[in-house]
């Protein structure tokens, strides 16, 4: 089964990034198949006018209806989830969740913006009529630090919920395979080129 990484910050490399390619990592670690979409590499002309006909932009759609769950990653301002974020996801048909596991995760400044997930980002993928909308993970820029040598580094807390919200996804979507669905095996060979560790990811400023 496939699951489509999400990034909705406009900012590499970013904090959102960096924490959504490593639940990429781990979910792979679990044998799941799975592929990137920056929001931020489509093309902004297209994305604002809402041009869904657009070359990028209607493949970038296409890689949404066809995966089978998504981890959206999304840094907050101002109490909401990214602009960029919501242009993407406003593109999408009605039901362009429909049968969707979602697992939404979100970086901040502080903790003030805990609920930013819940009550600004949860409603639209339920409008969007996902399937299943996991428990959130939120951490702020203190419990989620880079390091050019040692790579991602998450505070104790934060490490136990990615972990959890892994785990529940990975059960979840064993959970529909064993029901009846295909599933591709994986191997190293089929995982993306780009990883945590590659530029732009290891270099910069940590943005949200």
């Amino acid at each position: 089964m496939s699951i489509l990484l999400l990034a909705g910050s406009p900012a590499i490399p970013s904090n959102s990034s960096r924490l959504l390619l490593h639940i990429g990592d781990l979910l792979a670690a679990r044998g799941h198949r799975h592929s990137r979409l920056h929001i931020r590499d489509l093309p902004p002309r297209a994305l604002l006018h809402g041009d869904s006909e657009e070359a990028t932009i209607r493949r970038a759609l296409a890689a949404v209806a066809a995966a089978d769950a998504l981890v959206i990653a999304t840094p907050v301002y101002k109490a909401a989830y990214s602009g960029a974020l919501k242009a993407f996801l406003d593109l999408l048909p009605q039901n362009g969740l429909a049968n969707k596991y979602i697992l939404p995760i979100a970086t901040a400044g502080s903790q003030s913006h805990l609920l930013a997930l819940d009550y600004a980002l949860r409603p639209v993928l339920q409008a969007l009529e996902a399937k299943n909308v996991l428990t959130s993970v939120f951490c702020t820029t203190h419990q989620l630090q880079w390091n050019d040598d040692t790579g991602l580094n998450l505070a104790p807390t934060i490490a136990a919920r990615v972990q959890s919200g892994v785990e529940e996804l990975s059960g979840l979507l064993r959970q529909t395979r064993s029901g009846g669905a295909s599933v591709h095996a994986v191997g190293p060979h089929a995982l993306p080129a780009r990883s945590l560790r590659d530029h732009p990811y290891n270099a910069g400023s940590q943005a949200a």
